[in-house]
């Protein structure tokens, strides 16, 4: 039985391979979870990259917090059972009146992973509106194959590779993934997802955790992973052993080779089919 979302909300999830709005911070912890945001964002010169701005939980304590948070995991444990581990962070802020865009994709074509127990809950640090370019999604585009991508790599696009679906998607098919600050979205590995240019007068902040079961297996070399809840009995991923204690010159060093380190592997991996 569900324990934080109803079981109406479980099968829309299910059926739609989206589920918002889900309540998981409040306005203190929004407020807490930002600022560490702001803070990194700061000494990484203002406008970090979304390499920067990957693994971040395995060296910075405030977002290993956020990524581990119980609210977000009661959630994700009614969606993907007992057993949780993150295995990628991403952090994708969009600047006030930024070109920056995400092209219509799938996860599944390249993150390499071989099952789809996977779910991504996306927490919105500022509000995710229409203006500012929040997540759009093809909802039940999971049900489908996984379709073929171009690699575009386009200049404003905050794909590694700008990867693209090769299928028509209509815009009056999409559907708005609309947030307020502390309020998250659950979406499947493989719906159909991108988001348009922030063109609004304001920042807008989003924090990606991609969650998995410990059944699953990365091709290729496996990043290192969290155990967040419940126990792994697989043993395919090199394990966190707890929270992390570097300093803050220390954590971003390291992170920057982490961050290059996944880019590599990503670069590298076969689409999955």
């Amino acid at each position: 039985m569900p324990t934080a979302l109803s079981r109406e909300q479980v099968e829309r999830y299910r059926r739609d391979g989206i589920l918002f709005p889900v309540p998981a911070l409040s306005a203190d912890e929004v407020a807490r979870f930002r600022a560490g945001y702001m803070d990194l964002e700061a000494r990484l010169g203002g406008k970090p990259s979304a390499q920067q701005l990957s693994q971040t939980h395995l060296h910075f304590r405030w977002a290993y917090d956020l990524a581990t948070y119980p609210a977000v995991l009661d959630a994700v444990e009614d969606v993907l059972g007992p057993d949780i581990m993150v295995w990628t962070v991403s952090i994708f802020p969009k600047q006030p009146r930024d070109a920056a865009y995400i092209s219509w994709h799938q996860d599944g074509t390249y993150w390499g992973l071989d099952t789809t127990q996977v779910t991504t809950a996306w927490i919105a640090l500022t509000d995710s509106t229409i203006e500012n370019g929040c997540m759009r999604v093809l909802a039940g585009s999971h049900r489908n194959r996984i379709f073929p991508h171009t690699e575009t790599y386009a200049p404003d696009n905050l794909l590694s590779r700008g990867q693209e679906v090769q299928v028509e998607v209509k815009d009056e098919d999409a559907t708005d993934v609309v947030l307020k600050a502390g309020e998250m979205s659950l979406h499947h590995v493989n719906i159909i997802h991108g988001s348009n240019p922030n063109r609004s007068s304001g920042k807008r902040v989003g924090f990606a955790i991609r969650f998995i079961t410990p059944q699953t297996k990365q091709i290729g070399a496996p990043q290192p992973a969290v155990l967040a809840r419940g126990h792994d009995e697989y043993h395919h991923f090199d394990l966190l052993t707890g929270p992390p204690t570097k300093s803050i010159e220390r954590a971003i060093a390291d992170q920057a080779e982490t961050a290059r380190r996944l880019l590599a592997a990503l670069t590298k991996t076969p689409a999955a089919r």
